[in-house]
């Protein structure tokens, strides 16, 4: 069976941003939400653990779950490092999870944010094998993971795990060719080992609409669409991407996401070459020029990739935010320490 047969669009309801009353999750907007998207003929959310400090699940579960049969959404939950220091923690926390959601299993379950770090820690634990097992039970359909590191991390795990069905990744048009995300190359690894790739962050956590004025005026010069109707687009419009995720706090985000992704079509010509004016722009507020000529590299005795490590600054400078932060502090460390 083909195991995105039940999924009916290539768009998913990321539920780690919803619509807050203050502290606590909107549940009245929450549901109308819900209600839309299926509506309109989407049936994929993704939540996990950690998101809203434990609150996505119960929202969830109140505004989900409990108000529409099992068949007719797929839901994607996460193991994460945080909530298991050995294996036996594992199978109770994994039932937590499916009492949080309401659910006597779910769709995917995901191995989360796997880097080089966190992957060692889930071999001690035998998480792995753990899920595994939960398959075998039928408590869990599909078996993945999400990732954070670079490709060449990326393939260890595949090649040390093939038994792992689906790969979500950070993949945007800015991270594309950023060096510390491997946007890219982690995508041409999946489409190495025939893994079909679920996307994470495709606008960048809210960055590729909050854009300059010089950056706005090449989208607008294409007509009306919003910005993160590009930034999806071009997310969705690679071979092998079989899903979407938007984390949509309103109820205009998810209008806005509908009326593009409903019928969806690849960017064309000119709004590929509109994307790239966008990314030259983006670089171009470098706050440290650098052409990335490389001469430098050459001739550094410990051979760091100092342009590498340049944009990696730039973006945690322009960004500031804590996506930034964690791909500048993993590639210079890693920089420091090979």
């Amino acid at each position: 069976m083909e195991i995105f047969e039940n999924v009916k669009k290539n768009f998913g309801f990321g539920c780690m941003r919803l619509p807050m009353k203050g502290e606590e999750v909107n549940k009245e907007e929450f549901s109308e939400m819900v209600d839309i998207f299926i509506e309109n003929g989407f049936n994929y959310f993704d939540t996990a653990h950690g998101y809203l400090n434990g609150k996505s699940e119960l929202a969830i579960k109140d505004c989900l779950t409990s108000r529409y049969p099992r068949e007719s959404y797929i839901l994607t939950n996460k193991l994460t490092n945080a909530y298991f220091k050995k294996q036996e923690d594992i199978r109770p926390f994994f039932e937590s999870q499916l009492e949080a959601c309401g659910v006597d299993y779910f769709d995917f379950y995901l191995m989360h944010a796997q880097n080089a770090e966190i992957f060692e820690h889930f071999k001690r634990c035998q998480a792995y094998e753990t899920a595994l097992e939960l398959k075998e039970e039928g408590k869990i359909k599909h078996f993945g993971i999400s990732f954070h590191d670079t490709a060449a991390v990326l393939e260890k795990i595949l090649t040390e795990y093939p038994q792992i069905e689906v790969v979500q990744i950070q993949f945007n048009y800015l991270d594309y060719e950023d060096p510390a995300v491997e946007s890219r190359k982690c995508y041409e690894v999946c489409r190495k080992f025939h893994k079909p790739v679920l996307v994470m962050e495709p606008v960048k956590g809210g960055s590729l609409v909050n854009l300059t004025d010089d950056a706005k005026a090449v989208f607008e010069k294409l007509g009306d669409a919003s910005y993160a109707s590009y930034a999806i687009r071009f997310a969705a419009g690679f071979e092998g991407i079989r899903m979407v995720l938007s984390g949509m706090s309103n109820l205009d985000q998810l209008r806005d996401n509908i009326s593009f992704m409903k019928e969806f079509k690849p960017l064309s010509e000119e709004e590929l070459k509109a994307i790239d004016q966008v990314v030259a722009i983006f670089k171009s507020k470098n706050m440290i020029a650098c052409t990335a000529c490389r001469y430098c590299v050459e001739g550094c005795p410990k051979n760091i990739s100092i342009p590498d490590l340049f944009a990696c600054l730039n973006s945690k400078k322009t960004f500031n935010n804590w996506n930034a932060d964690y791909y500048y502090l993993k590639y210079s460390w890693k920089q420091i320490t090979e």
